[in-house]
């Protein structure tokens, strides 16, 4: 018996809007990595990029628990000797919500081309402005 692997024409991506307002950060980082990747879908193959496209809105109002907030940090390394810049989560959270929650979902997909490809399928925004009408994104819940 043949393993069954999809062809690019059957690979129809779907689109989806996730309301992040009053979510937890971690897991709606695991949801919304479970869609990009398509681990739903009965047409799963490890190996190709099977996922849908994601549209994240209102990350500025997700939820924060236990002491991240002060806690946590995130480096950043300029290439340079003494280049290692690390900022406050609360710090980055102010000016960038939509950068710690795109950074939370990319930590959880392949460290590999394949997941270089899923990430870009993820839009995320700060508020619920969003410029993707014209693809009729479905709304998830997970409630």
């Amino acid at each position: 018996m043949r393993t069954y692997i999809p062809k690019a024409a059957e690979l129809a991506p779907k689109w989806y809007l996730v309301d992040a307002q009053g979510r937890t950060l971690g897991r709606i980082a695991a949801q919304v990595a479970s869609l990009l990747r398509g681990k739903q879908n009965p047409r799963f193959t490890p190996f190709l990029a099977t996922g849908e496209h994601v549209i994240v809105i209102n990350a500025a109002k997700l939820k924060v628990t236990g002491r991240k907030m002060e806690d946590k940090q995130y480096h950043h390394f300029t290439g340079y000797p003494g280049g290692l810049k690390t900022r406050q989560m609360q710090t980055r959270f102010a000016a960038q919500p939509d950068a710690v929650l795109r950074d939370a979902i990319v930590g959880m997909l392949p460290k590999t081309t394949l997941g270089k490809h899923l990430a870009r399928n993820l839009r995320v925004y700060r508020d619920e402005r969003h410029p993707h009408f014209a693809q009729q994104p479905e709304p998830v819940s997970w409630d």
